[in-house]
């Protein structure tokens, strides 16, 4: 076996699709009426990563959403912040220069986003330029095809290299689980990622059809506990990607607290990207609009 597969033989990775969604809903609904309350939404707050990526993003409109930012941290200082604003690389000094929300990091998509389908000399440039300017954490994607076809050596080398790029600045790697489709596929995507070195796995882009859904965050998180147990080394988790009301930020809530503990959250390795749920958010806690 390759030292790939020898590291998955450590795991189970040979899940079944309906089990694992059964187990989702079950933890759902046995759990999330504890979860839904004043205290978990506030909480929920500091898990945002406030995103815009979209093909009309400007340096203009990047910075009214900063300072958008900037004004609701001023106004709602007992809150928790927000943990992230996240963006193309090339808003990066743009954010960086302007945000004054305490504690808000910068980050970045990198790498060839989203298709991940360039050089990958390109992605440690755009890597490297998106740090020079002002990103604390950068979020690549999987090369999911040459995963599909087995080529584990090439993921898990360009996500070292990544890695080694970042230094000690995050690194999340996503796995765009809609289109690994099966619970066996994101389990052992997700091991190769945290073995590789990443510091977070995400769910999704956003950009494909299946985003976040409660069965790849229960693969997920179910791969970083038993990783943890296997290694000692805690790797966070981020849900992004059609997660777009408060309801269903308390169902991934749910499942990262009773898989992980409430203390994972806490300690701020749960993260939700995403921009309309911010709002939507921000409204039930504080009834003010963000």
């Amino acid at each position: 076996m390759s030292k790939y597969e020898q590291a998955f033989a450590k795991y189970e990775t040979r899940l079944s699709d309906e089990k694992v969604h059964a187990m989702a809903q079950d933890i759902i609904a046995q759990n999330r009426a504890k979860y839904d309350t004043p205290e978990v939404k506030e909480r929920l707050l500091s898990t945002i990563e406030l995103t815009t990526l979209t093909v009309t993003d400007s340096y203009e409109s990047v910075l009214r959403m900063t300072e958008r930012l900037n004004r609701w941290t001023d106004l709602h200082p007992t809150l928790p912040h927000f943990a992230t604003i996240c963006v193309y690389p090339r808003f990066a000094e743009v954010v960086s220069q302007s945000l004054e929300a305490e504690g808000v990091k910068v980050a970045c998509v990198s790498g060839g986003f989203p298709a991940s389908q360039t050089f990958p000399e390109v992605k440690v440039a755009e890597t490297a330029l998106a740090l020079r300017d002002g990103a604390e954490e950068i979020d690549m994607v999987l090369s999911v095809g040459q995963f599909l076809a087995g080529d584990y050596e090439t993921c898990a080398d360009e996500i070292a290299e990544m890695k080694d790029t970042c230094g000690d600045r995050a690194l999340k790697v996503i796995l765009e689980t809609g289109e690994l489709r099966t619970a066996e596929h994101i389990k052992r995507a997700a091991l190769l990622a945290m073995y590789a070195g990443a510091d977070f796995i995400k769910t999704s882009t956003g950009k494909v059809a299946v985003a976040a859904t409660p069965e790849a965050a229960l693969v997920m998180c179910t791969a970083i506990k038993e990783y943890e147990a296997e290694t000692g080394r805690r790797v966070g988790f981020k849900a992004a990607g059609g997660i777009k009301t408060v309801d269903e930020a308390v169902d991934f809530y749910t499942i990262v607290a009773e898989v992980l503990g409430e203390d994972f959250i806490k300690d701020g390795l749960f993260r939700i990207g995403t921009s309309r749920l911010a709002s939507l958010l921000a409204k039930a806690v504080s009834g003010d609009e963000f």
